[in-house]
């Protein structure tokens, strides 16, 4: 008996789901700081409607790619927030580490 193709990608999805858990409850939300952001230096704009985005963010050495809100931005960095289990979760990435959903 063979795999499921049909549901393969539905599979996927929940296994990474269950990872990104895992590593949410073990591991620190990484996050910009005062020094790389320099917000003192470079004009940041906050959105009344967050616009949706994908993300790279890192929980301890573990980077996962998760469906976001870019809240605020620089020219230089986004501050997203994103959920996960449950549970919200807010930081500061760079720039490129942002993509349009």
């Amino acid at each position: 008996m063979g795999t499921s193709k049909r549901y393969a990608h539905a599979v996927d999805a929940r296994m990474n789901e269950r990872i990104l858990e895992r590593a949410a409850a073990s591991a620190r939300l990484q996050t910009l700081g005062r020094e790389e952001l320099q917000l003192d230096v470079h004009p940041c704009t906050t959105d009344p409607r967050p616009k949706p985005v994908k993300a790279w963010v890192r929980f301890g050495d573990n980077a996962f790619q998760v469906a976001a809100e870019a809240c605020m931005w620089t020219t230089k960095a986004v501050a997203i927030r994103f959920n996960v289990a449950d549970r919200e979760y807010r930081c500061w990435v760079w720039q490129g580490a942002v993509e349009e959903r």
